[in-house]
């Protein structure tokens, strides 16, 4: 199913990934970030770190290792990621995750 009309029209970030393998949708407060990311394309995110995340999985999978430990997440599954923990993450193309990161900057906007 995809994201309602209105959290469609919500700012992109300015990711360095084409719009043809994810799209974003984003609120953005003072106190930090929620995206909407939305895969077309099967996509591999490489080791990184950053402060504290949590997500869940709206539609679709998402294989995610955090600290060296795997788990595949299927949709109504959350996940947390403490901050500076590394972690990787696999993603089928129709997966649509909402994230919501500690960190307000943690992306840019789009324009």
């Amino acid at each position: 199913m995809p994201l309602p009309d209105f959290i469609r029209a919500f700012p992109a970030l300015d990711l360095p990934f084409p719009d043809d393998v994810v799209t974003t949708n984003v609120i953005r407060s003072e106190s930090g970030l929620a995206v909407f990311f939305t895969f077309h394309k099967n996509f591999s995110l490489p080791e990184h770190s950053h402060k504290g995340q949590w997500g869940t999985v709206l539609e679709g999978s998402l294989e995610l290792t955090i600290s060296g430990e795997t788990r595949t997440y299927r949709p109504g599954e959350s996940y947390s990621i403490p901050s500076g923990a590394v972690h990787s993450a696999e993603v089928p193309a129709g997966t649509v995750v909402v994230d919501v990161f500690e960190e307000p900057d943690r992306y840019p906007l789009r324009g």
